[in-house]
């Protein structure tokens, strides 16, 4: 029995580089870096003091202000990626799309960080009355696809995935598998983080995972695979794309970017931050995105990879590729964004998804900037420094989470 084609005709982004897919898309495939150092609070007594925060949003620009004061930022950075992405697609609910078969799958793989540290300063040093009653709808990582869905008035699927830094391809995913069986005909998936914190920080620093050796140069200091990646950095941000069933798109005449054909998602079982120092998990996703999809290792061109720039997930992840790809792996086209946008943690997935997308559009791989010195257990082709043109038939997007949790998009240059 044949799968019903889904395909992607709207990409909302909300980063560093600005408002919209197309400002993030310029500065993606011109190499640029939106790593500074932190402003959004003091983080002078950290190790690491540089992120990739969204200076320029301006949050009044897609809610009204009584709206703003009462959420999150991380539900702000949903809100907007949201509208930009069904505006992109052309889509107006009850006009060309009906609410009941419009759903949104929007995770997060924090929440409310900056809604829990306000409130957990003012519980201390003023008490139990001074605490907000939005507290706990801002702080929970699901409001962000219940307020999406109440702004759009999306009576369809909704709920929230959340799986540490591959909540966002899980999202997708699980959008994907919905459209598929016909309930939906449109579904906005992806992920929203807002974790540019000081409590955040401070964890992650703690746990040794962030980088500390470039504070004073931060464009540098995301370096995935090369020899002296000493951490990651952190991003913030939002990536909503436009899931829609192809029979639909094509009735109202859609712009298509590409088709999405495939999903993989497996656990390591190993350990609760690293990943399996054999890839196997990650290896089985890939192994089942392109059984999923139909799709021979050989057909394979470009991988968007999680690419992190710590030590263990660089090397393990390109063990995965080459343990599934073989010969083919040093064929391929590799390459890891994050040098540019940092992690967006739980958003990491759908940005990342959406470069795979314009990926497939525009003929353009991006390439993984700062990467200066190889690391020989890091030696596949990672598209160093600068962009490159290329026919991309097929892209797939790649995301590991804290616990094990491996997730594996795969998409399909279009083809009617």
């Amino acid at each position: 029995m044949s799968k019903e084609r889904i395909v992607v005709t709207g990409i909302g982004v909300i980063s560093a580089f600005g408002d919209g897919v197309e400002a993030f898309w310029d500065s993606i495939s011109a190499g640029k870096s939106s790593i500074t150092n932190v402003s959004l609070f003091d983080a002078s007594e950290l190790n690491c003091r540089v992120a990739s925060e969204c200076r320029s949003f301006d949050a009044s620009k897609y809610m009204d202000p009584k709206q703003v004061k009462r959420s999150d930022r991380y539900t702000h950075f949903a809100i907007a990626a949201s509208k930009l992405a069904m505006l992109d697609a052309g889509l107006e609910t009850s006009k060309n799309v009906a609410p009941e078969r419009l759903g949104v799958l929007i995770g997060s793989g924090v929440g409310g960080m900056d809604t829990i540290e306000k409130q957990s300063r003012a519980f201390i040093q003023n008490g139990a009355r001074r605490v907000s009653p939005f507290m706990i709808p801002n702080l929970i990582s699901n409001m962000a696809s219940g307020v999406v869905a109440i702004d759009l008035g999306a009576r369809g699927v909704n709920f929230s995935v959340v799986s540490a830094c591959a909540t966002g391809t899980h999202a997708i995913g699980e959008a994907l598998l919905h459209l598929q069986n016909g309930r939906e005909d449109v579904i906005l998936a992806g992920g929203s983080e807002a974790a540019v914190t000081g409590l955040s920080f401070a964890g992650f620093c703690a746990m040794k995972a962030m980088a500390t050796n470039f504070n004073d140069d931060p464009a540098r200091a995301s370096r995935p695979f090369d020899r002296d990646r000493c951490g990651f950095v952190m991003g913030e941000g939002a990536g909503i794309l436009v899931l829609e069933r192809l029979e639909h798109a094509l009735a109202r005449n859609a712009k298509i970017y590409c088709e999405i054909a495939g999903y993989g998602a497996t656990s390591d079982a190993y350990h609760i931050t690293s990943p399996d120092v054999e890839g196997r998990g990650l290896a089985l996703a890939l192994e089942r995105v392109m059984e999923d999809a139909g799709v021979k290792p050989e057909e394979v061109d470009y991988i968007n990879a999680h690419g992190t720039s710590t030590q263990y997930n660089d090397k393990f992840e390109t063990l995965a590729i080459k343990k599934v790809f073989g010969e083919n792996a040093k064929k391929l086209m590799v390459s890891s964004t994050k040098g540019m946008t940092g992690h967006l943690l739980g958003a990491a997935g759908a940005i990342e998804a959406a470069v795979c997308a314009k990926t497939i559009q525009t003929s353009i791989v991006p390439p993984t900037i700062n990467y200066e010195n190889p690391d020989p257990d890091c030696d596949l082709d990672y598209v160093p420094n600068v962009a490159r043109k290329a026919d991309v038939n097929v892209a797939i997007s790649t995301n590991l989470g804290f616990g094990g949790h491996n997730g594996t998009l795969l998409f399909k240059k279009f083809k009617g």
